[in-house]
């Protein structure tokens, strides 16, 4: 069953994205995982390049990862994102990731705050935040 706040984002893992082994890099995750965050905001009818016009940024507060299984070469993985909205400025989205065969690889809960362009704790916009709903 699909939560109404998950969003799906589904990358094919290419060579680029591994090591000698055919296995993806564990720094690539965080890509991966971003990549799933950003079209996440894309389809709330958000885009990052708007939103630093109003001087809105979002910064990476924490992030944890947990790795299960090894993501590998020609995988078809796909990021399942939930968001919840933890205060005025902050965010956190909770992230799992599956390949093909929908066994869960890696998840990962990324906090962020939204911060303007001085890197101060900004408040999301309501208008901004209605997306979110």
């Amino acid at each position: 069953m699909k939560d109404e706040n998950e969003y799906c984002f589904t990358y094919r893992v290419y060579i680029e994205d591994t090591d000698q082994m055919g296995i993806v890099y564990h720094a690539n995750y965080l890509r991966f995982f971003e990549r799933a965050r950003t079209e996440l905001l894309r389809e709330n009818g958000l885009s990052l390049t708007t939103m630093a016009i109003y001087g809105t940024h979002f910064a990476i507060h924490e992030v944890n990862i947990r790795y299960v299984l090894p993501a590998r070469l020609d995988d078809v993985v796909t990021i399942k994102t939930t968001w919840e909205r933890k205060k005025a400025c902050g965010l956190v989205f909770n992230q799992k990731m599956q390949n093909q065969s929908e066994q869960l690889l890696s998840e990962a809960t990324v906090q962020v705050v939204c911060v303007d362009q001085n890197l101060k704790p900004k408040r999301l916009s309501g208008d901004w935040l209605e997306r979110f709903k």
